[in-house]
């Protein structure tokens, strides 16, 4: 069963990605882009999160942070900077 669901969420891990990704390449504004970058990014936080879920380890919980924080912070900054342009 264990094998089944690495499979399945691969899976749908992958779908997620390479949609995103055609976002980002495809993206007609700045902004679209930094919210597919900002998608990718939690794909890849969800990703991790289920592998270390899957195989029963909290090894990987720095990892987590550390991305999502990235993740924010990128976020919040271009947020900032959107607001300066458009004003």
């Amino acid at each position: 069963m264990t094998t089944f669901l690495a499979v399945v969420l691969t899976g749908l891990f992958s779908a997620a990605a390479l949609l995103v990704l055609v976002r980002l390449y495809r993206g007609p504004s700045l902004l679209d882009r930094v919210v597919a970058a900002d998608m990718l990014l939690a794909t890849m936080v969800g990703a991790v999160a289920a592998e270390a879920a899957v195989n029963r380890h909290s090894g990987t919980l720095p990892v987590l942070v550390v991305l999502s924080l990235l993740g924010f912070v990128g976020s919040v900054s271009l947020a900032r900077f959107a607001v300066r342009e458009g004003a």
